[in-house]
């Protein structure tokens, strides 16, 4: 006899659109996925969101702790693994002082887990060696907002106010693939052809743009420079905006006037015409966005390149003024909140500096505990990886949410480092590449048997309520920190494990912050109101358009910054005559940990492939469908042979979701913006090789 079924609502597991939907669950029946309306999806789900509930009856779910003995990892009880990681923990901090232990966190962890991950690194642990793989993610944007706006958040309007749009540009984002409901959005403009894609390859995204500009891929900062000369020379500066609400034009337009159309044509190879159109389209539309994403920001220069964008959308008169502005597309489903509340290195909860004693006064106060024992801040994340195991490094990591031996750059690099620790300590879901790699790894609940918040691209605060029940044996990543904290005697009420407890605790630590969330409640969230941070107390309705009135900085105005653009940190040359370039596809997220334990998104894309002119191709002897090996001064990846002739033929792509000797970061470039300590993941000079015969490659040596 069929029981009756109940909806759950709730929200997608993976990107930071967040979309709404409903767990149906039946008694006896596996839970599976029904549309919901939703002002972000609008009842719209992508691949990756209707299979999403896949992962919950998966026999690929870790179900119980394991601990690495002299045959490997073995089960073991709950009180064994946290016995065993409590002890070493006190060894280590007391051999090496309490930096010899670290924390690494993820984008995808709910506020109240990130907040509390925060909170045990640097009270119970006392370390400031904490980042998270964000840093790997929105770190550029960020950074840039903060300078110009004096406040980060992705998008600071609502994205349903792009439908009105007369343009729209997006700079190195692909939401075709990467969020597609977004494109809802997006169609109305789209359909009356004002979307502009700036993006090297041609992507299902830039298929429905009506003007594509493609530039060499590293040269982005240099075409932003071009456009804004184009506003500059055809007299389309709003001079009342810039006199009114901003600041430092004319330094910024020092920096950016060496940059004429002409030149930046033959740096980027977009056409001087393109250029002027582009500036043309934006001056004379009625409401008009410049959106970017990890295309432009996943660079050495990555936080400049940013910058140079929200410079032409300031000179336009964009950002702060209703139907129009600025913005980038967060990537992880918690990318905004996870950097909000004190899981990375430089931050306390509300978004508060690490360094700044007012705020460490705040929170140290709430916390219980003396603003002096707080350390400050530690290592970014791919500096953290790095210094794992050496002689002033850590030599305790515990990982949460992530897998950074797929995620991080210079991949091999990073496992040597996990390999060098004394304690390596995984909590996920399934056994991931990292976690496979770990002397004990700790199996936690997911999305939908887990109650807490998120906080999606727009700044919109999200409960998230549990759903189903975890499997037997599995606990909350709050349970797992609230037993860590305990045994390293801590008390027990520092930290909870209900999470709307941990939220109360949150909008104390926050209140006042620049992300204040002291006014969100979970009664508010329940009763269905819609809340964009800030919202400083609870009779107020939210801010979903901050910056109509005033930018965040003191004196309210908006900040020009001087950029001027620099080659990629690796040039092609004789030996690596291409660039590489790297992104995620539509079937898979992130690491692929979760995807690739889903049967329908393993058969829509099984394997990892490069993508290549065929005219690249065949002077390199390579077929469709040939095995290949791609090739950069710190490895080797190997890939399936994929002709694209829309690609360009000085450019191979790679995705990378996919393990072992196919792992694109094997050959990324691990320089870093000097202000985000942003890696280089969009641009390595590479060659491409056919695969040899006996095998895969030595994925650790370069040829």
């Amino acid at each position: 006899m069929t029981g009756t079924t109940t909806v759950a609502p709730t929200h997608c597991p993976y990107c930071a659109l967040q979309c709404g939907m409903g767990i149906a669950t039946t008694a006896g029946g596996p839970p599976s996925i029904e549309a919901r309306r939703f002002p972000v999806n609008d009842g719209a789900l992508c691949v990756k969101g209707w299979t999403s509930a896949d992962l919950l009856r998966s026999p690929a779910r870790l179900t119980t702790p394991l601990v690495r003995g002299r045959t490997g990892l073995r089960p073991a009880s709950w009180d064994a693994a946290l016995d065993l990681i409590a002890a070493e923990l006190t060894r280590l901090r007391a051999e090496h002082g309490p930096d010899g232990v670290a924390v690494f966190g993820g984008g995808g962890l709910t506020n109240e887990v990130c907040y509390l991950l925060g909170k045990y690194a640097r009270v119970a642990l006392g370390t400031s060696q904490i980042d998270y793989n964000g840093r790997f993610c929105m770190s550029s944007a960020a950074a840039a907002a903060n300078r110009a706006y004096g406040m980060d958040r992705g998008l600071p309007f609502p994205v349903a106010d792009l439908r009105a749009a007369d343009t729209i540009v997006l700079a190195g984002a692909n939401p075709a693939e990467t969020m597609p409901p977004f494109m809802r959005h997006l169609a109305p403009c789209a359909d009356s052809g004002g979307l502009i894609v700036i993006d090297p390859r041609a992507t299902p995204t830039a298929e429905r743009a009506a003007l594509h500009l493609r530039p060499a891929p590293g040269t982005d900062l240099a075409l932003a420079l071009g456009i804004l000369h184009c506003v500059v020379e055809d007299g389309h500066l709003d001079q009342d905006y810039l006199a009114e609400r901003t600041t430092g034009f004319a330094d910024a337009w020092r920096a950016a006037a060496a940059w004429w159309p002409e030149r930046v044509e033959r740096v980027t190879g977009v056409a001087v015409a393109d250029q002027r159109a582009v500036a043309g389209r934006l001056a004379g539309a009625r409401n008009a966005y410049i959106l970017t994403g990890r295309g432009a920001e996943q660079h050495a220069k990555g936080t400049d390149t940013v910058s140079a964008w929200i410079n032409l959308a300031l000179a336009l008169g964009l950002p702060g003024r209703a139907g129009s502005g600025h913005g980038c597309l967060t990537g992880q489903g918690n990318g905004q909140g996870g950097r909000e509340h004190g899981q990375k290195a430089d931050q306390l909860p509300g978004y508060r500096s690490i360094r700044d004693p007012a705020a460490r006064e705040h929170v140290a106060r709430v916390w219980g505990v003396d603003p002096g024992t707080l350390p400050g801040p530690g290592r970014s994340a791919y500096e953290l990886l790095d210094a794992l195991g050496t002689a002033d490094g850590p030599r305790a990591l515990l990982v949460f949410g992530s897998n950074v031996a797929v995620s991080a750059p210079r991949s091999t690099r990073v496992r040597d480092r996990l390999a060098a620790l004394d304690l390596l300590v995984v909590a996920d879901i399934v056994r991931s590449e990292t976690a496979a790699l770990a002397d004990v790894v700790l199996p936690v609940t997911q999305w939908a048997e887990e109650g807490g918040t998120m906080t999606n691209l727009e700044g919109r605060v999200l409960l998230r309520r549990r759903a189903v029940a975890p499997p037997p044996g599995v606990r909350s990543d709050l349970a797992v920190l609230h037993g860590l904290a305990t045994r390293l005697g801590q008390p027990a009420e520092r930290f909870p494990t209900d999470p709307e407890t941990v939220f109360a605790e949150l909008r104390e630590a926050a209140r006042g912050g620049v992300a204040d969330y002291h006014g969100v409640t979970y009664d508010r969230l329940r009763a269905g109101e819609q809340l964009h941070w800030p919202v400083p107390n609870t009779d107020h309705p939210g801010t979903p358009r901050p910056f109509l009135d005033r930018f965040a900085h003191p004196d309210g105005r908006a900040r020009f910054v001087p950029v001027t653009h620099r080659p990629p940190a690796e040039p092609t040359d004789a030996d690596y005559p291409l660039t590489a370039t790297t992104g995620r596809v539509l079937a898979h997220y992130q690491s692929g940990a979760q995807t690739r334990n889903i049967d329908a998104l393993v058969a829509a894309e099984p394997e990892m492939f490069v993508e290549v002119h065929p005219d690249t191709a065949r002077r390199h002897g390579l077929d469709e469908g040939d095995p290949a090996v791609v090739v950069s001064r710190r490895g080797r990846v190997r890939a399936t042979v994929r002709h694209t002739p829309t690609a360009r033929v000085d450019t191979v792509f790679l995705p990378f979701h996919f393990p072992g000797d196919h792992r694109a970061n094997l050959v990324t470039n691990p320089a870093l913006d000097p202000v985000s300590r942003m890696p280089e993941f969009k641009v390595c000079a590479v060659r491409l090789e056919a695969a040899p015969a006996d095998g895969p490659p030595d994925e650790g040596r370069a040829a």
